[in-house]
């Protein structure tokens, strides 16, 4: 106690915790892509070819060649090296030795426009596919590391991963927490979003639990250290977004699978092609080149690759336009699977700043009086339910005036002189026995229906009651509507208590409540969930969110006030905060997912009907490159009326 009394004139400085840049996509970024820059390049290289050829066949060709080169490097490497690494062959490879098919039989422009087209989809692909990488670098910014820790010596800074259980520290005003711990002396208010979403800081005294991460108020804290740095909840927080950013999808693990047995096949019976059908057939060696050829050219993906991307980019440049940005394509695909989605309360389905909502004045007292005077007590405040009150009396057109002898009482809440008269607002629970008994059951009444309650005192009188509440959004009820509309099941996570968050889903009509939350009692809600629906989307906004958001099929952020965090970690996010487009976005998803298996059985009917026709008849290499082509054209001019 010694060293904690030589402490307190240290307790001055206030860290703030940096804030984070939202992510951006923009054209100039795609434009510095390497893969785009060379796919581009190698669409005007064959252009140029073509331009040529009318007058100069042997520069065509080497302008070809420079096509063939720049276009297809970048996937000639990684099919040489699934190749290698793998022993495996991929679509990379089975492209290029289509188009070098293509080529070594005449048909350069035709192999050009094979390497161009699965270039460009590679390049976008690869694009998106960075985009959609989670990052948890705004979680790790958030972890403090140096404490300062109190003994027999005094005061001295130390490394956070040194602290052990029972070792006592000082957190000043204004500075995260370092460590779990218990407080042991001192009072303040801790914002505890980062862990529990609450929109309204928590007081804190002794005896009370505070978390690693979260950010003291105005008061000094005495805490006593119950974890070491790797088992803190923020810790922990931090640890399963990791897991969960390297679990790979199933849907993803089978393409990949089949890209090697499709690969696999075409090769394979294209050198049957070449080495048997001279003996079977009784071609000449060159006749059974150029149907090997013709083969390896109408079987080759490119109408099957072009089903997907054109059409998926299609619907995320439309939901960009609405303020709703994809991160990657695969999260379009996803989202159309999707049965349920879960919600954040707090800063997502509400507001996250909370609003006077009743006032209850006590016979004898003036209302505007008592406001008048509850905002001047708590002009000072930068507490959030403060800065509520002092909004209202504004609103309502009172002048503040100045309080005298403003005095802070931790756990509890504030007491000031206003003209002569002392009064004090603080939480009404802690004095609900000594209530007059007509507050008394409006304080319940209000607490029940969501709300906040703090209690007025005037010289020592109850004379009135104050509610405060983080009010829903207003698209939110629209939000759930559609939602319902469409068959998809909503439910809410929050760290709130469990009667506001009741109060607050009942409001919106959402399906499933769970209240009194940790971050890692959501993951478990989303682990829950998943196996009931299948897949769960999850619309959160701060970093406490970011496990749920990253456990999910699909995690949705909500840009205009979320935490960097949670931006880095959703795979979407709502620029513009506008919950609308969600459901928008579900029908968007959905018809992309039916567009795009329109496409796909379309190019593979085409792909079969070239490939039997090839065996049956024989076509000429020409005919199966414009079908082959010409299916390619359809399906991307199905996915671009996506845009519309």
């Amino acid at each position: 106690m010694q060293a904690i009394q030589k402490s307190n004139s240290a307790v001055s400085s206030v860290n703030q915790p940096t804030p984070h840049q939202k992510p951006r996509m923009n054209l100039i970024h795609l434009l510095k892509h390497k893969e785009m820059v060379f796919a581009i390049s190698s669409g005007a290289l064959m252009l140029l070819a073509w331009g040529i050829g009318t007058w100069s066949h042997v520069l065509s060709i080497i302008v070809y060649i420079a096509a063939y080169a720049v276009g297809g490097y970048i996937k000639a490497r990684e099919g040489i090296e699934t190749l290698v690494k793998e022993r495996d062959l991929d679509v990379n490879l089975l492209m290029i030795a289509a188009a070098l098919g293509a080529a070594s039989i005449g048909y350069w422009n035709e192999g050009a426009m094979l390497i161009f087209i699965f270039a460009l989809s590679g390049a976008l692909e690869s694009f998106a596919s960075e985009r959609s990488m989670k990052d948890i670098s705004a979680l790790i910014a958030l972890r403090p590391e140096t404490a300062l820790k109190v003994d027999g010596d005094g005061i001295s800074m130390v490394a956070v991963g040194e602290l052990i259980v029972g070792d006592l520290l000082l957190v000043k005003p204004g500075e995260v927490i370092p460590a779990d711990g218990v407080v042991q002396s001192g009072g303040s208010s801790v914002n505890q979003s980062t862990i529990t979403g609450e929109s309204i800081p928590v007081d804190k005294s002794t005896g009370d639990e505070v978390y690693a991460g979260t950010l003291n108020g105005q008061g000094a804290l005495y805490v006593e250290v119950t974890s070491p740095a790797e088992g803190t909840l923020f810790s922990k927080i931090i640890a399963m977004v990791e897991q969960a950013q390297n679990e790979t999808p199933a849907s993803q693990r089978f393409i990949k699978k089949l890209e090697g047995i499709y690969a696999k096949s075409v090769v394979a019976i294209t050198i049957l092609l070449i080495l048997f059908t001279p003996l079977v057939l009784g071609l000449t060696w060159s006749q059974a080149f150029y149907k090997a050829m013709v083969f390896l050219v109408v079987a080759s993906p490119c109408a099957v690759v072009a089903s997907v991307m054109p059409a998926t980019l299609s619907a995320m440049s439309k939901s960009a336009r609405k303020g709703v940005l994809f991160k990657g394509a695969a999260h379009m695909d996803l989202l159309s699977e999707a049965k349920v989605v879960a919600f954040d309360k707090t800063g997502t389905l509400t507001s996250g700043s909370p609003e006077v909502t009743d006032l209850v004045v006590m016979e004898g007292y003036d209302r505007l009086t008592v406001l008048a005077a509850c905002a001047a007590a708590e002009s000072l405040s930068q507490h959030p339910l403060a800065r509520a009150i002092v909004r209202k009396a504004m609103d309502e057109g009172i002048t503040l005036r100045a309080a005298d002898e403003l005095q802070d009482l931790p756990g509890w809440g504030i007491e000031a002189l206003v003209e002569g008269r002392k009064w004090r607002i603080g939480k009404a629970e802690a004095d609900a026995d000594g209530l007059p008994t007509e507050l008394r059951n409006r304080m319940q009444a209000l607490t029940e229906t969501g709300n906040t309650v703090s209690m007025v005192q005037c010289d020592g009188e109850y004379v009135a009651l104050i509610a405060l509440r983080d009010n829903i959004r207003p698209q939110a009820k629209e939000t759930i509507r559609k939602l319902r509309e469409l068959g998809i099941a909503t439910a809410m996570l929050t760290g709130d208590r469990s009667a506001t968050a009741q109060a607050i889903a009942n409001e919106a009509g959402v399906d499933y409540v769970f209240g009194d939350l940790l971050p890692q009692d959501k993951v478990s809600h989303v682990s829950e969930l998943r196996k009931k629906y299948g897949h769960v989307v999850m619309v959160g906004d701060g970093v406490n969110d970011a496990p749920a958001l990253a456990a999910a099929t699909v995690g949705i952020a909500m840009g205009g006030g979320g935490s960097g965090a949670a931006l880095e970690i959703a795979d979407v996010v709502l620029m513009n905060d506008n919950l609308e487009r969600i459901a928008d976005t579900f029908s968007l998803a959905r018809r992309t997912k039916r567009i795009v298996r329109q496409n796909l059985v379309f190019a593979a009917c085409v792909i079969l009907t070239l490939v039997v026709s090839n065996f049956v008849q024989g076509i000429a290499l020409p005919l199966g490159v414009v079908g082959h082509e010409g299916s390619t054209i359809l399906v991307i001019l199905n996915g671009l009326r996506l845009l519309r």
